[in-house]
C-alpha cells in the first residue's frame, strides 16, 4: 500500500517506535519501525518523541498585547475586581496596536510551541458590538491551514448590565462564532437565573455549546456551578458545556468539593483551569477521579489582567503539575493529558490523537518520555498540521489563505 507521506522513526510515549503513514492529512497506518517505506515522500523524525498537537482550550486573541508595546500592569484598587479589570482593559485597548496584528502575533506564538487546536473567547457585548469578532473571524480564516480555532462569543461587559448584549450574542453565532459564553452571573450581572436564561437560550436556539467564565469564589461560585449543571441536564446538553476558571472549587471544603464534582460528572460539564498564580484553582485529581473532564489554556497573555504568558501549553502542563504537587510519573502524565486528550474531549474534537484515522497533527519533542517533557518543556520542536510542517523551532513555516 502506498501513502502520501511516511514519517520515519517516530517514538511514542512508552518507548514504542513506529513509522507514521499519512494519507489525505490523516494517519493512515502506524507501521513497524522496520517496515519498508517505498513509494511515498518520507520525513525522518530522528527518533524524537512524538505527541499529539496541544489543545489550547482557553485564550483571548482579541485582548493580548503580545508583540505590542510593553504595558505595565495596573493593580486593582482593593483586591481582585472583574469590573475594574474590564475598565483597565478598555483603556489599554484604546491605545493598542491593531487587533489583527496582535492576534496574529499570539497565534504565531501558540502554533510555534505546538498548539494545533484552540478555543478563543472574543468580546461580544454592547461595548464593542461585533467588531472584535469580525476581526478575529478574518484572522481565523488566514490561519485555517495551521490551527483549528473555535470562537466563543464572550460578554466581557456583562449581559444584563450591558444593553443590547443578548441580541449581539445571538447575532454572533449567526456571524460565525461557535459557542456562547457568559461571565459571573451572580457577582457581575447579579442575577444568576436571568443571565443563564440568555446564555442557554442562545445555545438552545442556535444549537451551539456553552463556555462560561466563572471567577466567583467559595460557596457562591459552587452555587453557580450547580445552577449551570442543572441547566445543562434540563436541556440535555451533557458534554456540551464548560465552565472556565471555577476558582470557587479551590476554596471550599473537600466534602463540598466532592459533592459538586459528582454533580459536574453527572451533567457532563467540563472545567477549564490554567492554575493562575496566587489564586485558588480547581483540584485536578479530585475532579478527574469523580469523572469530570478537566482541561486547560493559557488564558490571558500579556494583557490587562496580568503580564505573564508564553503561549506554551507544555509549559502550562508544567505549571498545572507544579501547583498541584504532581511529582510521580503517573501524575505528570495527568498534567499532560489535561493539555491534550482531555482538552480534545472538552472541545469535542473529531479525529484527535496518535491513532489510525486521526488527523496527522503532532509535535516532536526532545525528551525521553512525557513526564520528562512536562518538567523540562524542551524547545526545538517541530509542529505538523495534517501531516504538513507548520512550525519549526518556534518559527511559523507558512500560512494559507
Amino acid at each position: 500500500m502506498t501513502f502520501d507521506k511516511i514519517f520515519l522513526n517516530a517514538r511514542f510515549d512508552g518507548g514504542a517506535q513506529h513509522h507514521i503513514a499519512v494519507e489525505d492529512g490523516r494517519i493512515a497506518a502506524l507501521l513497524p519501525a522496520d517496515a519498508p517505506a517505498s513509494g511515498a515522500e518520507t520525513v525522518d523524525l530522528g527518533n524524537a518523541l512524538v505527541v499529539p498537537g496541544f489543545v489550547e482550550g482557553h485564550i483571548h486573541l482579541d485582548t493580548s498585547f503580545y508583540g505590542d508595546a510593553w504595558r505595565p500592569h495596573k493593580p486593582c484598587t482593593d483586591g481582585f475586581n472583574v469590573h475594574e479589570r474590564v475598565a483597565f482593559q478598555a483603556q489599554n485597548m484604546a491605545a493598542a496596536a491593531p487587533m489583527e496584528v496582535r492576534a496574529r502575533n499570539q497565534l504565531d506564538l501558540c502554533i510555534g510551541h505546538g498548539s494545533t487546536q484552540m478555543r478563543s473567547h472574543v468580546m461580544v457585548d454592547g461595548s464593542v458590538g461585533l467588531k472584535s469578532l469580525e476581526t478575529i473571524l478574518r484572522v481565523r480564516e488566514e490561519y485555517k491551514g495551521l490551527i483549528d480555532i473555535q470562537l466563543v462569543a464572550f460578554p466581557q461587559s456583562g449581559i444584563l448590565t450591558c444593553p443590547g448584549t443578548p441580541e449581539l450574542l445571538d447575532a454572533a453565532i449567526g456571524l460565525g462564532a461557535n459557542l456562547v459564553g457568559g461571565l459571573d452571573p451572580a457577582s457581575f450581572d447579579r442575577d444568576v437565573e436571568k443571565h443563564l436564561d440568555v446564555v442557554f437560550g442562545v445555545a438552545e436556539k442556535r444549537g451551539v455549546d456553552v463556555d462560561i467564565h466563572l471567577h466567583d469564589m467559595g460557596s457562591l461560585g459552587a452555587f453557580e456551578i450547580e445552577q449551570i449543571a442543572a441547566r445543562t441536564r434540563a436541556l440535555g446538553m451533557e458534554g456540551h458545556v464548560a465552565i472556565s476558571h471555577a476558582y470557587g472549587l479551590g476554596d471550599i471544603s473537600t466534602d463540598h468539593l466532592k459533592s459538586v464534582a459528582e454533580i459536574l460528572a453527572r451533567s457532563g460539564v467540563a472545567i477549564m483551569t490554567n492554575a493562575p498564580g496566587a489564586r485558588a484553582f480547581p483540584p485536578i485529581l479530585i475532579l478527574r477521579n469523580a469523572g469530570v473532564t478537566v482541561f486547560s489554556g493559557n488564558d490571558n497573555i500579556r494583557d490587562s489582567w496580568w503580564p505573564y504568558g508564553d503561549g506554551d501549553m507544555l509549559r502550562r502542563a508544567m505549571t498545572l503539575g507544579y501547583r498541584s504537587g504532581f511529582n510521580v510519573d503517573e501524575e505528570l502524565r495527568v498534567a499532560f493529558d489535561v493539555v491534550t486528550e482531555a482538552g480534545a474531549r472538552a472541545l469535542r474534537l473529531e479525529g484527535y490523537g496518535l491513532r489510525v484515522g486521526a488527523k496527522a497533527d503532532f509535535v516532536t519533542l526532545n525528551a525521553e518520555h512525557v513526564p520528562e517533557a512536562v518538567v523540562a518543556a524542551p524547545q526545538g520542536r517541530a509542529v505538523y498540521k495534517a501531516g504538513m510542517l507548520v512550525a519549526s523551532n518556534g518559527v511559523i513555516v507558512g500560512k494559507s489563505g
